[in-house]
């Protein structure tokens, strides 16, 4: 399993504290990220959607696994000592009955059974079975109690953090070998991912960006064959996994001399993210990080078309919270967030940069290698 046992017996107890004060008699889960929180279950099968896992969480004691047979070998490796199982995929009954009767048992007949419901959350199971399991417990929110044991990483998790960012740091610091005027954008995207996997990622689930001449137009689109030219601006930002938990965190580079439009763009993502950086701290919140960027990159004008201007950091890309002026989460200590502020060149081009950071007591510190505000070059032609 990932960690000890000991790292999973602490986040229980605390979800049980929880629970207790919310009147909880059992908390349902049904995500990768949520079932491996409580058992350190981590596989790649999660890509197949064919079946369906619960993890129960009772009042006390150790969680109870009700998961399809083929994940018993791994299981039973975890802390957890009630693991029940069928054999999936069962197009009658795919453990529906299983999980309800375990519910019953569990949290009793009339016991209040909670699940998260509320934003980024979903319920890994077909829509009829959910129906089966609302009409046989009482199913409700749960009042955003995963949201807040997630938001807040053990040391042990921020240790995993800090490696996968160590490992992208060092990817970026080759990308040299890879790009350059001539080389096709999708050689590129294929050659960092290799240099994730060569310095010791895991895998490379999430990796995007873009290159166009003077600044990009969009930073979710797939790589083309387009080969760089002098004057482009390129820009990679991965997601990289290592031991189940992900960096995300972008770098751009000048093919060539970059031009003073782009020098100047630059600069100014790495004012804000400063700027971020130092407004970061326990106690201030979330809105607080984003109106401090903003500030710099538009003049307070509320940001761009993107949404936000970071987010929370874990064991998905992307978690609670976000930087953006309506949400007033305040921060703690162990938080991990990304700094992710943007510019507008005019004639649909845009830069963006994101770094990662760890909310400490005294205020912010970087996991990854904080950029300089001078861009990176890279060969022209």
């Amino acid at each position: 399993m990932t960690f000890t046992s000991a790292e999973f017996q602490a986040r229980t107890a605390r979800a049980q504290e929880l629970m207790a004060a919310l009147g909880f008699d059992a908390l349902l889960l049904t995500t990768e990220p949520e079932v491996r929180y409580f058992t350190g279950f981590l596989t790649r099968f999660w890509e197949s959607p064919t079946r369906p896992w619960f993890v129960i969480v009772p009042q006390r004691g150790k969680p109870v696994a009700v998961i399809p047979s083929i994940g018993v070998p791994l299981m039973v490796q975890s802390w957890l000592e009630d693991i029940r199982s069928w054999r999936a995929p069962d197009l009658e009954d795919d453990g529906v009955s299983l999980l309800i009767s375990t519910l019953r048992e569990v949290a009793g007949d009339q016991g209040r059974v909670a699940a998260p419901m509320g934003h980024e959350t979903h319920m890994r199971m077909p829509l009829r079975d959910l129906d089966r399991v609302r009409g046989a417990v009482d199913l409700i929110p749960d009042e955003g109690l995963m949201r807040q044991l997630r938001m807040v990483k053990s040391p042990a998790e921020i240790a995993r953090i800090a490696e996968a960012c160590a490992i992208a740091d060092r990817a970026f610091a080759r990308v040299g070998e890879i790009g350059r005027a001539g080389v096709g954008l999708d050689a590129v995207f294929r050659g960092f991912q290799m240099l994730c996997l060569d310095e010791g990622a895991d895998w490379v689930p999430y990796l995007a960006g873009g290159a166009a001449q003077g600044g990009y137009g969009d930073v979710i689109s797939p790589a083309t064959d387009t080969p760089l030219v002098t004057g482009d601006v390129l820009m990679l930002d991965t997601g990289l996994v290592h031991a189940g938990y992900f960096c995300d965190f972008d770098r751009n580079f000048s093919i060539g001399p970059p031009s003073a439009a782009v020098r100047e763009a630059h600069a100014t993502l790495i004012a804000a993210t400063r700027a971020g950086f130092a407004a970061a701290r326990p106690g201030a919140r979330a809105a607080d990080l984003f109106h401090a960027m903003d500030k710099i990159c538009t003049g307070g004008a509320g940001g761009s078309d993107a949404g936000r201007l970071g987010h929370g950091l874990g064991m998905q890309l992307t978690e609670w919270p976000s930087l953006i002026p309506a949400d007033h989460t305040v921060l703690e200590q162990g938080m991990v967030l990304t700094l992710e502020p943007g510019v507008d060149l005019g004639d649909g081009k845009i830069m963006v940069h994101e770094e990662n950071i760890l909310i400490t007591q005294d205020g912010a510190r970087y996991l990854s290698t904080p950029a300089a505000p001078e861009i990176a070059v890279l060969e022209g032609g």
